[in-house]
């Protein structure tokens, strides 16, 4: 189990969106995010996601280079946490995490961990929100998440 979970902006806002933003609390109890991160979600924060500073800001401007505000502080911040599991969504912020050897999932594995450990009845009902949101889901990504949550899989609406 990761010792210290960071969250990106983007399934933090996500997650807000669709009125799951709990899932997070009740999967992880704390969750750290930068400043930046902060200032991208621009909501008021729960009580148990606290807002860290990175110390090496020298590594956080260098992943800036190539990624956004939000996307290199949160990797920053995980580099600094010991046995970090990183929250982010972001393809090329994913690729870096997996190059630096940071633990990391996203909105999508949120999910399927909230319905593994019984937090939500239902993955297809909360994926079926998340699609209504701006966040892309292809049908083979959605199927494959179902599959893991041991849901069935239609592309058909009402059926599944």
């Amino acid at each position: 189990m990761s010792s210290s979970i960071v969250c990106d902006a983007s399934s933090l806002i996500v997650l807000d969106k669709i009125g799951e933003l709990e899932l997070l609390k009740r999967l992880f109890g704390q969750v750290a995010i930068t400043p930046e991160v902060s200032k991208e979600f621009s909501q008021p924060l729960p009580e148990w996601i606290q807002i860290v500073e990175v110390q090496n800001k020298n590594y956080q401007r260098i992943l800036e280079v190539s990624l956004g505000k939000g996307e290199a502080s949160a990797i920053a911040l995980s580099l600094e946490q010991e046995k970090s599991l990183l929250i982010i969504d972001d393809l090329r912020g994913r690729k870096y995490a997996r190059e630096l050897g940071i633990a990391f999932t996203g909105t999508l594995g949120i999910i399927a961990d909230a319905k593994l450990n019984g937090y939500i009845v239902s993955a297809k009902a909360v994926l079926d929100k998340v699609e209504r949101t701006n966040f892309r889901l292809s049908a083979e990504v959605k199927q494959a998440i179902l599959k893991k949550c041991g849901e069935e899989f239609s592309e058909f609406s009402g059926e599944g």
